[in-house]
């Protein structure tokens, strides 16, 4: 094979990923939260990262949004090398991202905040507008527009901040417990949205204790215990073994949660 040849390989192959780790790793003094973690995630699917409170899920994706910067190891995100500073702004400018703490301007109303963003990326003011609309109407914030962020609830924060995920029309999105505080009808409708999104061939990840949500949208699972990936495949070979929490339970070691009680309340 020529170098030419070669080259033109690896660049097919990293095409097929929307997000590649080898050996990514981070550590805050003595602790390691991630570990040595290995991700490969195919573009065109929506993938739900899985695991406790305090497994690396949120740390791992703070470090593919360029958020954080690793202790060790590569990281590529639609192809691009986050650990090269102008290879992560490219990126950057194709990815939406929900993080762990709802990041809100919270002094201004639904609108002005989606104008803000869409002028960040660059949108003019008229697909600003066209897209907040409807944004804005889906996710049923519409009704009173001179409201400000601050006053919202939880739920409608999250909304809000899906809808400035989608407003430049990312190839990627990173959602870190989307569906937390969500009321049903909202979390149908944000259900919808993502699988739409992903059947136009782009690519989710995203984080949630919801097994049930995760095993009926997501197509593909991985699974982080104390910083380590566990497990990785397409949903359909976990559902093969039997049910997400199952699977789940095993892994961590606690197959029979079901069964756990208190004796002190049934006195």
């Amino acid at each position: 094979m020529t170098q030419t040849d070669s080259a033109g390989s690896q660049a097919d192959s990293e095409a097929n990923w929307a997000i590649e780790t080898k050996d990514l790793t981070r550590n805050f003094g003595d602790k390691v939260a991630v570990n040595s973690v290995d991700i490969q995630v195919e573009r065109g699917t929506l993938y739900g990262f899985l695991g406790h409170n305090g497994a690396g899920k949120s740390t791992t994706i703070k470090m593919l949004t360029g958020l954080l910067a690793p202790s060790g190891g590569e990281m590529r995100v639609l192809g691009f090398d986050m650990n090269n500073e102008q290879q992560s702004l490219q990126a950057k400018k194709r990815i939406g991202v929900i993080p762990e703490n709802l990041a809100l301007f919270e002094n201004l109303t639904a609108q002005e905040y989606l104008t803000f963003v869409g002028r960040i990326h660059g949108l003019s003011l008229e697909t600003i507008r066209e897209r907040s609309a409807e944004l804005l109407s889906l996710m049923t914030l519409d009704s009173e527009p001179k409201t400000l962020a601050l006053e919202y609830s939880h739920g409608m924060r999250k909304k809000l901040s899906l809808a400035a995920a989608l407003l430049p029309n990312p190839e990627l999105l990173f959602l870190d417990e989307p569906f937390e505080g969500v009321d049903a009808v909202a979390s149908v409708t944000i259900r919808e949205i993502l699988t739409n999104f992903v059947n136009r061939g782009s690519t989710v990840f995203i984080t949630s204790h919801v097994l049930e949500i995760v095993q009926k949208l997501c197509t593909h699972v991985g699974i982080i215990m104390q910083g380590k990936l566990v497990h990785q495949s397409s949903m359909q070979q976990i559902l093969d073994r039997g049910s997400l929490e199952h699977y789940f339970l095993s892994l961590a070691g606690n197959e029979n949660a079901a069964s756990n009680r208190l004796n002190w309340l049934e006195s």
